[in-house]
């Protein structure tokens, strides 16, 4: 029997929206808007996967029955055509149903030639490759907008990135002087400005001596005069500061646009040299070494918070969100650079040829290619076979599930963004 939803839902997805609504307004309200936006981002890229699955069955001519979000029990479902759409209780992925992804699972012979496993090798492959490849272009739509709309730091533009409270000042010196974020500081007293050590040099050893900055807003040449106050005088942000001037301003590398065109390669550049670090990391993470250090990291606090350990650690999606909704708070370019990073790990993890990931049904589908003659019938790989090793693989990321979890609860990473 087909499960079903509840026939007010089934007519009407109205109560559905509400109620995310309401969940996602009582989120904000308790732990701030970036969460839900991180997890919604990580539902979308989810979904992302599963259509992938799903346009390419659709247009090999598969027969797809089901495409839902989440797990569990249907709280939302139409059906259009042959496929039924919906939203399930555990929005902790989603998934697309194709008959006969095994050769053991009795099909109604009306729809057998519809099957998964009667498609032909290409068709298997770009099928269960589909996710993975919708990952590489998430990641790299990501990657282009980073660059295009947002721009990356360049060391070489100095600039201002954020003001410091001074303690019984309404405005520090810098504010005083007229200076905004995202200025860029051009010259101090007639010396280029190339690099914010350089700056902050020079501010450091000037208290009480008027500066001339030449600043770059928005395309425009500005000067200003700023006088550094000496920091045995003043408190930033609650704190007393060492001798010394002081402006207080935060500064940094500001971002360079490109152009949408310039952009392109740039973007490729970047996710090529994310690809090759995420094969790198996967190497990492399945070594016996890393299994050891993550035993000794659950049984030691003091190992699992050394900061090397943290550097080279695995996070579980615990540790993703987290570290995304630290990202997030730090910026649209850092949120973004994570969600590339997660994309592509993400996307080479699946293409592992073991079952139950998408790479172990390309790996089969190419031994049952290899396995087949020319002229002859077509040649059934026995699945069943493999359950030995899959069961083993399975604990094998069970137990890399439970380690990285416990670790990013009890020891989590310090935030990267500061």
């Amino acid at each position: 029997m087909t499960e079903e939803a509840p026939a007010s839902l089934r007519q009407s997805p109205v109560a559905l929206l509400v109620g995310v609504a309401a969940l996602v307004a009582l989120l904000s309200v308790l732990v701030g808007w970036a969460l839900p936006l991180v997890i919604f981002l990580i539902i979308l890229m989810v979904m992302g996967h599963e259509f992938g699955h799903f346009i390419t069955a659709k247009r090999a001519g598969l027969l797809v029955t089901d495409f839902f979000v989440g797990f569990g029990p249907i709280i939302w479902s139409t059906t259009r055509g042959e496929t039924r759409y919906g939203v399930r209780a555990l929005l902790l992925g989603g998934y697309v149903k194709v008959p006969g992804m095994t050769w053991g699972t009795p099909v109604d012979p009306a729809i057998e030639p519809r099957t998964y496993r009667e498609a032909s090798y290409p068709k298997k492959v770009l099928f269960a490759s589909a996710g993975s490849i919708m990952h590489l272009i998430m990641a790299l739509a990501l990657a282009w907008a980073s660059l295009a709309f947002i721009g990356v730091a360049s060391s070489s533009r100095v600039g201002v990135l954020a003001f410091d409270a001074w303690q019984g000042h309404k405005e520090n010196a810098a504010q005083v002087a007229g200076l905004k974020v995202g200025d860029q500081v051009v010259k101090v007293d007639g010396v280029a400005i190339t690099n914010e050590t350089q700056l902050a040099n020079l501010v450091h050893r000037s208290a009480g001596k008027r500066l001339t900055l030449l600043v770059d807003r928005a395309g425009h040449d500005l000067t200003v005069h700023a006088t550094p106050v000496s920091g045995t005088t003043i408190k930033e942000n609650g704190r007393s500061l060492s001798a010394g001037g002081y402006i207080g301003i935060q500064v940094g590398g500001l971002s360079v646009h490109e152009s949408a065109l310039a952009a392109v390669p740039h973007a490729f550049d970047q996710i090529g040299t994310t690809l090759s670090q995420a094969v790198h990391a996967l190497v990492h993470v399945f070594s016996p070494g890393q299994f050891a250090s993550l035993f000794h990291q659950v049984g030691s606090a003091k190992a699992a918070t050394n900061v090397k350990n943290e550097d080279t650690r695995p996070v579980s999606i615990v540790g993703v969100g987290r570290i995304a909704v630290e990202a997030a708070n730090a910026g649209a370019g850092q949120l973004i650079a994570i969600l590339v990073a997660v994309n592509i790990f993400v996307g080479v993890l699946n293409m592992l040829p073991m079952l139950p990931l998408d790479g172990g049904y390309v790996a089969i589908a190419t031994y049952e290619r290899l396995r087949t003659r020319r002229g002859q019938v077509r040649y059934h790989a026995d699945v069943n076979k493999l359950a030995p090793v899959v069961y083993a693989f399975m604990g094998v990321l069970l137990v890399l599930f439970a380690c990285t979890l416990y670790l990013d609860v009890a020891h989590p990473i310090a935030n990267p963004f500061g």
